[in-house]
């Protein structure tokens, strides 16, 4: 799929927009700031949407064109994209507790396995627990093209949407149910991180609306032409379900919003996202300056920066006397510089052995079948 202005944009919010919220690990941005931080947890739901309207858009394309699917391929190329970087700050974790943002680390078989939102000790173990957000991305790349290629072998759209609202009424279930169970057992831990917001069986409602917009794309273009010639209209509709959305929110941990509020702010930002995959709304006409640069590392942003706001808290803002806007240039400056190191020194040096790689397997098997 080819970069789309939109969507560069979206993706830039998100990773900005959760580096904010963490900004709560140095102090946060003061009350007259706090606005924009305050919902900024959100910004991983942003990714979820994306990542099952891309990946989703990729598989579907793959099985309409060819019937098939190469699983082999399909991991091969995941693993390309989100192991090296990854690995690489793990390793820094690891080897160099003095740079973690906060003492206690899980294991590190946790993360390699990628089921730290499954066994973490948040009370105990905070460092790099933002690592969360790839192990639901991970299990959902590792069991959807499975489940993709089962369904479109009697292809139905009301299967598909019977599957969809399925998984939807579970998750409002199983949230209800958790929370109701622990708010009267009051257990000694931090019951709505590891029993709640972590778990991947909970937070499959962004992923699934992705996959739903892909399947509109991919299997019904031509209802997909009449929603994107409505671009503009679903991007207002899309801030409506949203105000919504937050307004839930505003008790974070409540009832109400863990078991319908993740479903609505996820429906809002797949309008969002329908509106920002053409060039007819009001995001993804024109491209904003620097969305696509900070789109383009925001997967090392998201990895590394909570590393470079502990180094900055400790190295640099005891040096600035209190000085409100040095701090948070300096922030600002070294977090941008440590997750563009990261992404061009290893992110993106192994993304281009992968397309080297996958261009030469091209080539060879077409010379095989000649």
């Amino acid at each position: 799929m080819n970069r789309l202005p939109g969507l560069d944009l979206l993706r830039a919010i998100a990773v900005i927009w959760v580096m904010l919220f963490h900004s709560f690990l140095v102090g946060g941005l003061g009350p007259h700031f706090e606005w924009l931080s305050r919902f900024g947890w959100a910004g991983v739901d942003i990714f979820f949407v994306l990542s099952g309207f891309l990946i989703g858009s990729q598989v579907f394309r793959a099985l309409q064109r060819e019937q098939r699917l190469s699983l082999a391929s399909f991991y091969a190329r995941r693993a390309w994209r989100i192991v090296p970087a990854f690995a690489a700050v793990l390793a820094v974790y690891v080897f160099f507790p003095s740079l973690r943002e906060a003492p206690g680390l899980q294991p590190w078989w946790q993360f390699a396995t990628f089921t730290l939102n499954l066994l973490i000790d948040y009370q105990r173990n905070q460092a790099f627990s933002h690592a969360w957000s790839l192990c639901v991305e991970e299990h959902f790349y590792l069991v959807f093209p499975l489940l993709a290629m089962v369904m479109s072998r009697r292809p139905s759209t009301i299967k598909f949407m019977g599957v969809c609202i399925a998984l939807v009424m579970a998750g409002i279930a199983l949230r209800t149910g958790v929370w109701l169970h622990n708010e009267a057992i009051d257990p000694e831990r931090n019951w709505y991180i590891e029993a709640i917001y972590y778990p991947t069986w909970m937070r499959l409602d962004g992923l699934l609306v992705g996959v739903m917009l892909a399947a509109a794309r991919i299997y019904r273009p031509q209802v997909w032409a009449r929603l994107q010639a409505r671009a503009n209209a679903v991007l207002v509709l899309g801030v409506a379900v949203l105000s919504v959305g937050f307004w839930l929110f505003m008790d974070r941990t409540g009832l109400l919003p863990n078991a319908i509020g993740w479903p609505l702010l996820s429906l809002g930002f797949g309008l969002l996202v329908l509106a920002a995959s053409g060039q007819r709304s009001w995001i993804g006409r024109w491209p904003v300056p620097g969305a696509g640069w900070v789109a383009a590392v925001s997967y090392s942003l998201y990895l590394s920066h909570k590393l470079a706001f502990h180094w900055v808290n400790v190295t640099l803002v005891p040096l600035m006397s209190g000085n409100a806007a040095m701090e948070f240039a300096a922030y600002a400056v070294v977090t941008f510089a440590v997750g563009a190191a990261l992404h061009y020194a290893v992110e993106r040096p192994f993304l281009l052995w992968r397309d080297r790689l996958v261009t030469t397997a091209i080539r060879d098997g077409s010379q095989v079948r000649a």
